[in-house]
């Protein structure tokens, strides 16, 4: 199991622009996501929209997701 640091605003906008630009999620970036998600202390309501919106590109098919 991978434990991850607490991510800071400025790592988590680069991690979303990466996907988002590239339409590619690791396992990896989608563990650090779902940490991020779950420290929700940490976390602004945009965050947590941005958040949501990569997970239903990775459900709709939107984002592959690759190892």
């Amino acid at each position: 199991m991978l434990i991850t640091a607490p991510i800071n605003q400025v790592q988590l906008e680069a991690v979303f622009e990466r996907i988002l630009n590239i339409r590619k999620i690791t396992r990896q970036d989608q563990q650090l996501l779902m940490s991020a998600l779950l420290s929700k202390d940490d976390l602004n309501e945009q965050e947590m929209l941005q958040i949501n919106k990569v997970f239903q590109a990775v459900q709709g098919g939107l984002i592959k997701v690759v190892d």
